[in-house]
């Protein structure tokens, strides 16, 4: 199987990112790595014809997405340094020539747009904590407009740029997130003032619920928001005058807002149910339709207008567990889809790809969990356990390169949304908070002892695996339930969680005190839900890698990993107890095709050593 499908042609397939309409509709804009290195292309909707923009002086990882300039004329996009996510603002023109706009030490993500171009909304930790900051394009100059404890998650301008909506939270509950309104006022004696007037929050929905706001409707007058007070996540349309929400979503299902049509009189929304995601239209009026694509995941771009091709016309994404994304440009009154940019495979067969059953099983505590299960029908089979990270993400009915990496080679794959993951609504995901560690690694342990007892399983061939959060749960499965395992792979990893908290940017802060408290009256639980604490119990090989400009689980988490094990006694090296590797020029994962190709390969060397496929007994493979 494996020498149907190469490893560097696995990694090396082209792939689109962050899609987004021009402003007047005839053009596409692109992240693309048909090259080989990820440059920024303009698409005809109609014809699919790319056209390259840049010319190696955009970054490699497309991890942040750009936005258009209202003119057209150029487009925004964000520069860091080999991964380490500090990003500057810059421009391109149609002439493929970058200019900075703005340069600062912290990180920055570029949140929107004025209409007349001339005024950028950014959030960035410049002032150490997340918080809203406005740069004049004509003045040269970047204002700080909000200074709270908490960060900051985004913001939108209204028309005419003299009002912003944001969230932020100023409750002591950090599960509590608000939208707040203000208007923006700018004047000039002698020096040129910002700053923000008429500051209020809209208190939707309760005390501790999560609320956000995504865009403003073309008038000013509405604001598209969401909240999970409900438990399920809901979309909605606030209306600023009467100071009133009308909600969009059945209570039973689970949405994220995107943007309002063109008129104003419908809204783009995502729905997601049982692993997979599909697109909704909501009219004001109350009626609403999916579109009619295949199950999967299907989204619209993810930021204010970028979906919007015309006031019928939309763009889509769509992929499934064994085909890649395809572009789609949608007619919203017909139906009726067009492919823009359609998937690519090279030489290989996509006919042998993997697919995924969606499956659900009973925790240790009786909690229903799902599962995406993909058999590689190798008999009997070994099997990775794949953890996502977050810990608030989800496995989806979506096509994963590192996924068909190890399918195509027989090893199947079990993905288990734990307690704490996204997708099945507030007080699933809230289960986490406060037990960081502990009750979700015993959903994955539980996982993996449901999927040891099928017959056709290889219960003493089962690797643990994941990036981020997932390499957090690969280093604790290993030594918390060490007899399930016989080999595991930790990609950027948490080690040690008290460490972590002291080196984190200060939005990350807030994360690590939602989940598991303040640091000191809680220091306790951050010992123990620690790897490096428990490193005595490792009995399975174990290969570490970490990519050494990561900001959000810096190196010194794989390095204080790597010194506590060498300390306990265990061997480094390929015979050794376990595999330690640094990735020079790479930060908390990368798209790139090259970085691919290198954490490619150390997988699964590392797997063909440590836990070999092995000869079928004779079922098909």
């Amino acid at each position: 199987m494996a020498e149907d499908y190469p490893l560097t042609e696995l990694a090396s397939l082209p792939s689109f990112y962050h899609p987004a309409a021009s402003p007047s509709g005839d053009e596409i804009a692109v992240y693309y790595d048909g090259s080989g290195r990820n440059e920024l292309y303009l698409v005809n909707p109609e014809t699919g014809e790319k056209t390259q923009l840049s010319d190696g002086n955009v970054p490699r990882d497309a991890r942040y997405p750009f936005r258009w300039a209202p003119s057209g004329n150029e487009l925004y996009f964000h520069q860091d340094r080999d991964g380490n996510e500090q990003n500057d603002i810059m421009a391109i023109g149609r002439d493929g020539v970058v200019e900075p706009v703005v340069d600062n030490e912290g990180q920055t993500i570029l949140s929107d747009v004025s209409e007349d171009g001339r005024y950028l909304l950014l959030v960035s930790d410049v002032g150490q904590q997340m918080n809203l900051y406005e740069h004049d394009r004509e003045l040269d100059t970047t204002t700080r407009l909000t200074e709270y404890r908490q960060p900051v998650r985004g913001g939108v301008y209204a028309p005419g740029a003299d009002r912003v909506a944001y969230t932020t939270n100023e409750s002591e509950d950090l599960d509590n997130q608000d939208v707040y309104v203000a208007e923006i006022s700018r004047h000039d004696d002698g020096e040129e003032h910002v700053e923000l007037t008429d500051v209020r929050n809209l208190e939707i929905g309760e005390a501790g619920a999560e609320a956000g706001v995504s865009d403003v409707g073309p008038e000013g007058d509405r604001l598209l928001v969401s909240d999970n007070s409900s438990d399920k996540p809901r979309v909605g349309v606030y209306d600023l005058t009467i100071d009133a929400v009308t909600w969009f979503t059945d209570p039973d299902h689970v949405e994220s807002p995107t943007t309002f049509l063109p008129d104003g009189e419908g809204v783009l929304a995502t729905r997601t149910r049982k692993c997979a995601v599909v697109p909704v239209v909501h009219e004001l009026t109350g009626e609403s339709d999916e579109l009619d694509l295949p199950e999967g995941v299907a989204s619209f771009p993810g930021y204010g207008d970028a979906a919007l091709l015309s006031g019928t016309e939309v763009l889509a994404t769509q992929q499934t567990p064994t085909d890649r994304s395809t572009l789609l440009r949608v007619d919203l009154e017909s139906g009726a889809s067009h492919t823009v940019l359609k998937p690519e495979y090279g030489s290989l067969n996509p006919e042998g790809f993997v697919d995924c059953s969606y499956e659900t099983f009973e925790s240790h505590d009786g909690l229903e969990i799902e599962a995406l299960v993909y058999d590689s029908g190798h008999r009997p089979s070994p099997v990775v356990v794949k953890v996502h990270g977050g810990p608030a993400g989800q496995d989806l009915k979506q096509f994963d390169l590192y996924t068909q990496l190890l399918a195509t080679r027989g090893y199947s794959v079990l993905q288990v949304n734990y307690r704490g993951s996204s997708g099945r609504g507030r007080d699933f995901k809230n289960m986490i908070n406060g037990d960081w560690g502990g009750a979700e690694q015993g959903d994955i342990a539980a996982g993996t002892r449901w999927l040891a007892e099928k017959e056709w399983v290889d219960a003493d061939r089962i690797a643990v695996m994941g990036g981020s959060y997932g390499g957090y749960s690969t280093n604790m499965q290993l030594v918390t339930y060490p007899e399930l395992y016989a080999a595991g792979i930790s990609q950027v990893g948490i080690t040690d969680l008290k460490a972590l908290y002291e080196e984190s940017m200060p939005h990350f802060k807030t994360v690590l005190e939602r989940y598991l408290g303040d640091p000191e009256e809680n220091a306790a639980l951050y010992e123990e839900r620690s790897a490096v604490t428990h490193v005595e119990n490792l009995a399975a090989p174990l290969c570490i890698i970490h990519g050494v400009n990561d900001p959000r689980c810096p190196i010194s988490q794989a390095r204080l990993l790597r010194d506590a094990l060498l300390d306990a006694g265990y061997e480094e090296g390929e015979d050794g107890d376990f595999e330690y590797n640094e990735l020079g020029a790479e930060g908390h994962g990368s798209t790139d095709i090259d970085n691919k190709i290198r954490s490619f390969e150390l997988v699964a060397d590392f797997l063909e050593r440590r836990m070999p496929v092995g000869k079928s007994d004779g079922a098909s493979d």
